[in-house]
């Protein structure tokens, strides 16, 4: 699978003009483009998350290495 070239999206543009008409693709595009920033800043919110949960179990687990007798 390689990346789209300029006759692919040539060609899914013009089967979305047919498909839904002129006046109803900005509406999909922006509804599109919406839906993509949102699924973006939730991976980041969640990747955050994950990262904050490995630091504090890290540092947790290098106080118990200090606080267990040797």
């Amino acid at each position: 699978m390689g990346s789209l070239g300029v006759p692919e999206m040539i060609f899914i543009f013009v089967l979305a003009l047919l498909i839904f008409g002129p006046r109803k693709l900005p509406e999909l595009g922006r509804n599109l483009g919406k839906a993509m920033a949102e699924f973006r800043r939730a991976s980041n919110e969640l990747r955050s998350t994950v990262e904050d949960e490995m630091r504090n179990l890290e540092k947790e687990a290098r106080e118990t290495e200090r606080q267990a007798p040797a």
